[in-house]
């Protein structure tokens, strides 16, 4: 039997299943933050991409229209936020598809799609993805909490540690 795949957009049914998902794997993401989600993409500021093997959730990839990064926000490029396959699916081709259908839905509205990724290990396999994808480095350095860090900033290596990256788009 082949697996089939679909992407489709979040619904209200999807908060609990996905919570679930994650706390089954470790991860602590709660019912509540997708049910923020699908308000969000219902209000059109965020577009949420859920992939389900044979009808199961595997994972899923947001777009916020209205970055919360400066640079981003002031250019109008979307950016490509919470991107997360579950570790059982993963090197499966599920996160490139769901990026050439985010990369799709944003070809729509800009030229550019903006991205953003930790600089910890964990972000290994997510850095080479971008990578091998075009997405080169926006040229303004590292990020920590949306604050740009300059020459002799002290930081800590967390999740909040990144560095953004742009992708020009087909048409």
């Amino acid at each position: 039997m082949t697996d089939e795949l679909t992407i489709r957009e979040i619904t209200s049914k999807d908060p609990s299943t996905i919570a679930k998902a994650f706390r089954a794997q470790g991860w602590n993401k709660t019912q509540e933050f997708y049910e923020k989600y699908h308000l969000q993409q219902s209000e059109g500021r965020r577009t949420v991409l859920i992939a389900e093997t044979n009808g199961e959730f595997v994972g899923y990839l947001t777009i916020v229209w209205e970055s919360d990064y400066h640079p981003f926000r002031d250019s109008c490029i979307p950016e490509i936020v919470d991107f997360n396959v579950l570790i059982s699916q993963q090197r499966k081709g599920i996160g490139t598809i769901l990026m050439d259908r985010a990369e799709a839905r944003i070809s729509k509205r800009s030229k550019i799609a903006g991205i953003c990724v930790g600089l910890d290990a964990d972000f290994g396999a997510a850095q080479v993805m971008y990578a091998r994808r075009g997405y080169i480095p926006d040229g303004r350095g590292i990020q920590y909490d949306g604050k740009q860090l300059k020459f002799g900033d002290k930081t800590i290596v967390d999740y909040s540690l990144c560095m953004c990256f742009t992708k020009k788009l087909k048409e």
